[in-house]
């Protein structure tokens, strides 16, 4: 009776550790594709496009999904090398502001996914808001964007 208890006790701990260290590598996991994220939207803040750049997968990829006033749905392309140069430009005046509401991370394996609701601030002045849809990949250990959708609109926004 008092072996079976001590295997019982044994299996809880291994199984215990085993729970912690999962939990403690999803954690480190969800930090990392966080801090990718916020060095683009410090980079965008800065304009600065080697930072931006420092976190985008090689064949980064960015799409807006609109819907226009007679109600239909339209989806925009941008090239990557578009938007980096947009980064890149600094405007004397012009301030850059994307304050996210909340951050929702999905994971398997080498792959994620990231909702990030925000509110956009063009000069301190409210311009829009929507959602972000970040696709990520681990790129040699590295958490790397590899596409972005997004949302936009003047009203009703996500808190």
């Amino acid at each position: 009776m008092l072996r079976k208890s001590n295997n019982a006790k044994l299996l809880f701990l291994i199984l215990s550790a085993f729970v912690l260290t999962h939990q403690i590598k999803a954690q480190n996991e969800n930090h990392q594709i966080k801090k990718s994220i916020m060095t683009m939207f410090d980079g965008m803040a800065a304009f600065d496009s080697v930072m931006v750049r420092s976190v985008f997968a090689e064949s980064f990829t960015l799409k807006t999904v609109t819907t226009s006033p007679d109600g239909m749905t339209k989806v925009r392309d941008q090239t990557a090398q578009d938007f980096i140069n947009a980064i890149g430009t600094k405007r004397e005046g012009v301030k850059y502001d994307e304050r996210l509401t909340s951050i929702d991370i999905k994971i398997d394996r080498e792959m994620a996914m990231a909702w990030t609701p925000y509110r956009f601030y063009l000069n301190d002045a409210f311009s829009h808001c929507g959602v972000n849809v970040f696709i990520m990949a681990k790129i040699k250990g590295l958490w790397k964007i590899v596409s972005i959708t997004d949302t936009r609109r003047k009203a009703d926004c996500v808190p």
